[in-house]
């Protein structure tokens, strides 16, 4: 039977090195003292990543996502209906300018 719990414990077995890379900056509130949690769900979905006090979710994004665009907007939607603001980063985005990104975070959390 699916578990969103045991699928995401999954998810956090199999992060990818994206993933692996901006959790080494976000976890353990060495990211400007927020809390974040990875592969959380959150109803039917499981988010990357998100600090639940600011109601903010990170989806880290590969090649994939360029082929479930209408899944994607169908999530986020859900996602903002109940409060969170969603920030969608690329994989090539993280690649090229971290520090970028990480500006962009720190943003939206403020």
């Amino acid at each position: 039977m699916y578990s969103p719990i045991n699928q995401a414990r999954s998810l956090r077995q199999s992060q990818t090195l994206f993933e692996q890379q901006l959790w080494r900056r976000l976890r353990d509130r060495r990211f400007s003292t927020y809390k974040f949690r990875r592969q959380h769900p959150i109803g039917p979905y499981i988010v990357d990543f998100v600090c639940l006090n600011k109601m903010l979710v990170i989806e880290l994004d590969g090649s994939q996502h360029a082929h479930s665009k209408e899944h994607d907007a169908e999530r986020d939607a859900w996602l903002i209906g109940r409060g969170y603001r969603v920030l969608r980063i690329w994989n090539n985005q993280w690649v090229l300018n971290r520090e970028t990104v990480l500006q962009a975070i720190l943003n939206a959390l403020r």
